[in-house]
């Protein structure tokens, strides 16, 4: 089912939760919307749901126009942080609930929706906990109990608030993989909201970005994190140090720090935003850049180490940080309090009083 958003708008009272936005979703599709909170990402879920009524705008599901209808009339279903179960149903109780509510007219008889349990607790792997209480089971099986009650009246689309917001990040990232490995073997449109980075690059097929009640930028993953189109989404999606650039002698300069300019860029003021993994380093400034920084901390992180570092004789708002293989950092022998001079590859350049970034390369 595809989903048509046109020009919504939402305010409550004085504060203008979302302005007046659109946003087209294709059929199949799994959308992440990710950004802080109050960016009106948890609003624009709800108005999808029909949870929420808009001020402006219209909502089309496929060729039905669901602007106005109840939430109980659009069929979709919807999955909660913090689960939502019955505790006082079983297991499949809880699953059967949201059949044996359905309208006559509409509800399966007892024989079915006891077969449909059946097959969603199969589906979700989860079958032979049909008859335990919400109290025995873990985070991540009472996540995937509410999924499977969000499917059982086969919504057209499926919404998901936070789904894995409560959970540990070894589940989380357990049932991530779940989740989309269940979307694509259903083929379900769903949309769900997360202000982790990670989870919405690593699911989504698209990823809205939002802000302050408007969208910022709309692409798939990938495209997102190697393109971004404004100093917002940069700053939001990974690591990046920022270098604040004075045009000096031919070069960008801050205080006893430099940049050769790239080749092709005219000679502005601005700021140069340059990702962790994009940087070599020595004990010793090289022909691109004079970059001298004291190690705070060396951090093993998985496959990498990140150093944190202090900038020596000129100045950054934040410590900056610069990521490196184990094996690189094994032929070394670096220690806190060193002195050592990084030298970006690639990087971002944003003029001053611009949000639009150039790509530059060294």
């Amino acid at each position: 089912m595809s989903i048509l958003i046109e020009n919504i708008s939402k305010q409550f009272g004085n504060f203008q939760a979302l302005s007046p936005l659109s946003l087209s979703i294709n059929e199949g599709e799994m959308i992440g919307l990710l950004g802080p909170s109050g960016s009106g990402k948890t609003t624009l879920l709800r108005i999808i749901a029909g949870l929420e009524g808009t001020n402006t705008g219209r909502i089309q599901f496929g060729d039905r126009d669901v602007t106005n209808l109840h939430v109980r009339d659009r069929r979709v279903g919807f999955v909660f942080q913090n689960y939502a179960l019955f505790r006082h149903m079983t297991v499949a109780d809880n699953v059967a609930f949201g059949l044996e509510v359905l309208p006559k007219k509409q509800r399966p008889n007892k024989s079915d929706i006891q077969q449909r349990v059946k097959h969603l607790l199969e589906m979700v792997q989860l079958g032979h906990l049909a008859n335990r209480y919400p109290s025995q089971l873990s985070g991540g099986q009472k996540q995937r109990i509410a999924l499977a009650r969000a499917l059982a009246t086969k919504p057209e689309v499926l919404l998901l608030d936070e789904p894995f917001g409560a959970l540990d990040a070894k589940v989380r990232k357990e049932l991530r993989r779940w989740l989309r490995g269940l979307h694509d073997e259903l083929g379900f449109t769903s949309v769900f909201v997360t202000h982790d980075q990670e989870e919405a690059l690593e699911l989504s097929d698209r990823v809205v970005v939002m802000s302050n009640g408007h969208i910022e930028q709309i692409d798939a993953p990938g495209a997102l994190y190697s393109a971004p189109n404004s100093r917002f989404v940069f700053d939001f999606l990974g690591n990046a140090n920022v270098f604040d650039a004075t045009v000096s002698n031919n070069q960008w300069q801050n205080g006893e720090a430099s940049l050769a300019l790239p080749e092709g860029l005219s000679p502005q003021d601005g700021q140069v935003y340059i990702r962790s993994h994009e940087f070599t380093i020595g004990t010793e400034a090289s022909a691109q850049a004079n970059l001298p920084l004291k190690i705070l901390a060396i951090n093993p992180i998985g496959a990498e180490v990140r150093f944190e570092l202090e900038p020596v004789g000129w100045q950054s708002q934040d410590v900056w940080e610069i990521d490196l293989t184990h094996k690189y950092c094994d032929q070394q022998s670096f220690e806190k309090g060193q002195i050592l001079y990084a030298t970006p590859k690639h990087g971002y350049f944003f003029a001053q009083d611009t949000q639009q970034p150039k790509q530059i390369s060294w």
